[in-house]
């Protein structure tokens, strides 16, 4: 009893009971056994029991189609119990040993706890949304374990001794640093702050040629790089202090770590760096912001932070960038006269981690730039955001391409070729385009660009069908042996799932076709479907299930992609089930059902059999 007890007590939802809850439940259970091949619960039957699989393989069929198989771990089939119908059947694919609990029992459980009976009873996208705050509370604990080399520390400059308060105040203003260290000949450490300047300088009327040593503090606190930045913080409040010094293992001072840093990293550090780009004056300020954006990443889905509130503040920190970047390089000619997107992921607010650049500068007709020098900048530009850290665009979907840098009419005159000739090449570039989001300059071209693609494609109704086709080239990874199909030809991804193709690409897509038949002038896809929704081309529990699910999808995704990053791997878009937990599995196949029936919605809405 006390290793049924020790098992269940590993499986969700059941880990939420506490230990005479768990006695009670174990107290209900059988054991038994299934010989291969041998049915253990018929279709269309009304199931008598909850099934906790200890050993072997339980397959899960639905006529001739194989949906999903239950291994250690793993429960079956609740659904089926709470509606006293099995619309499957479920067979041992070899020896399996199983806990059984009959269901009148399991239903007296689910009335006397509400934590099981909130999990078993909620919809899917009830359980999707629940993951995320489950996950929310359990990874707060994550921020205690960050290190203090993963804040902001400021440039540590020694002087000596010697220096006058003129020459200190000097060299802090041509640093740009907000404190200075003294050393004197024992080599004993002082420090000094822009705050003292203000209060014993200023406020003293003391002689600039005085010694700055006369203002400086002793006693200075070192903490080392790797450690704890919440031990920083302690040590901080121990003593008082608004600053401490960052060494090395060599003991080397290797910066100033101070409260505001302290602050903005457990503020997520959005604000700060917020202002950092507001107030950049040059490119190098505009990088260092640039390149404080994983930081935020990080910080962020250790927070807990939903993926939609990552994504739309990381879109806006990047949407700041991209405009200061454009307004600090851009040619006067350029700046009243154009508009800058993105468009992809980013465009959609999507993109998280940077993965490549896909922008475009559309022109005014009237602007009277030249070509030589337009073609200069947006060169320069794009070579730029490579420098940022925001990688080439392999397809060659930038500004520096003249093919994407054009005046209105010239854009004008593309998209009717997209739309009139069809090709695979060209509604590739019509969805890429249709995702464009104004980043720099007069809005109002992409919107009448927009309203010109809207206008010409609704001339051919045939149009939408062949847009939306794509979709069945992508299949959903599930119904196959182990419930997941894994289909990959490269011999390191065999037992993972591409998540994008799988998922979420079908979801962006068919949500996008669905998008630009309805004129939606909406770029994110979750704004897409409430968009739809209003229109009533989705039921809200639909639209409700598709949010989540593509969340979850994403979410997976960027987890996924932060410990690949964290390891030197290089970031794909593959996903082991195997580092899942049972519960993270299960939402993975609830996820992957919800795209499959989208993908049926597709099918029936533009009559992709017919193509």
């Amino acid at each position: 009893m006390q290793e049924q007890k020790k098992f269940i007590s590993t499986i969700y939802p059941f880990n939420n009971l506490v230990s005479y809850e768990l006695d009670d439940l174990t107290k209900s259970l059988s054991t038994v056994y299934f010989k291969e091949n041998s049915l253990v619960q018929a279709q269309e039957s009304n199931p008598e029991f909850l099934y906790f699989v200890f050993d072997g393989l339980i397959q899960e069929i639905n006529d001739d189609e194989v949906l999903n198989v239950y291994s250690k771990g793993e429960i079956f089939d609740s659904i089926s119990l709470i509606k006293n119908f099995s619309k499957n059947s479920f067979v041992a694919i070899k020896d399996s040993i199983c806990y059984s609990i009959r269901r009148d029992d399991f239903m007296q459980i689910l009335s006397s706890n509400s934590i099981l009976e909130n999990y078993f009873f909620q919809s899917i996208s009830e359980k999707l949304n629940n993951n995320v705050l489950d996950e929310k509370n359990r990874d707060l604990a994550n921020i205690m374990i960050a290190k203090v080399k993963d804040a902001k520390i400021h440039k540590a400059v020694i002087t000596d001794t010697k220096k006058t308060i003129f020459e200190a105040a000097t060299i802090i203003k041509k640093e740009k640093i907000p404190t200075l260290l003294l050393k004197d000949e024992n080599k004993e450490m002082y420090i000094v702050t822009d705050s003292d300047f203000r209060q014993k300088v200023i406020l003293n009327r003391m002689d600039f040629d005085d010694l700055v040593v006369k203002i400086a503090s002793k006693g200075l606190i070192y903490i080392n790089e790797d450690d704890f930045l919440f031990n920083a913080q302690l040590q901080m409040a121990k003593y008082g202090l608004k600053r401490v010094v960052v060494v090395n293992d060599q003991d080397k001072i290797v910066g100033i770590l101070d409260q505001i840093s302290l602050s903005s990293f457990f503020a997520t550090n959005t604000f700060a760096v917020s202002n950092q780009i507001i107030n950049a004056q040059t490119l190098e300020e505009l990088k260092e912001a640039s390149l404080s954006f994983i930081k935020i990443i990080k910080s962020l889905n250790a927070k807990g932070v939903k993926i939609e509130f990552v994504s739309k503040l990381i879109n806006q920190l990047n949407k700041k960038l991209l405009d200061k970047l454009y307004k600090l390089m851009a040619p006067k000619e350029l700046i009243d006269k154009s508009c800058l997107v993105v468009m992809g992921s980013e465009g959609r607010a999507e993109q998280i981690l940077r993965t490549d650049q896909d922008n475009a500068l559309i022109i005014s007709d009237d602007c009277t730039i030249k070509e030589e020098e337009l073609r200069e900048f947006t060169h320069n530009f794009t070579e730029i955001l490579v420098d940022f850290g925001f990688p080439r665009c392999e397809g060659n979907i930038m500004v520096s391409n003249p093919y994407w840098c054009r005046n209105m009419s010239s854009f004008k005159e593309l998209i009717y070729k997209w739309v009139n000739e069809p090709s695979g090449d060209n509604f590739m570039n019509i969805a890429i385009f249709y995702d464009a989001l104004c980043v720099s300059g007069n809005i109002e071209m992409i919107r009448e660009l927009k309203s010109y693609l809207f206008k010409i494609s609704s001339n051919s109704q045939s149009f939408y069908t062949n847009f939306a086709k794509v979709i069945n080239s992508f299949d959903v990874p599930l119904g196959f042996f182990d419930g997941f199909v894994f289909n990959s030809k490269e011999e390191k991804n065999k037992n993972e799932l591409d998540i994008k193709r799988g998922g979420i690409f079908i979801i962006v897509q068919g949500v996008r076709s669905l998008s630009i038949q309805n004129k939606i002038l909406n770029t994110n896809t979750v704004k897409r479907i409430n968009a739809l929704k209003e229109k009533n081309i989705f039921d809200d529990e639909s639209a409700k299930e598709l949010i989540m699910a593509f969340n979850f999808l994403t979410n997976l995704k960027l987890k996924s992609s932060l410990d690949k990053l964290d390891k030197g791997e290089k970031i794909d878009n593959y996903v082991n089930p195997n580092n899942l937990s049972t519960m993270e599995k299960d939402l993975l196949k609830d996820s992957f059902k919800i795209v499959n029936r989208l993908k049926k919605k597709l099918e029936n809405h533009f009559k992709l059999y017919y193509v």
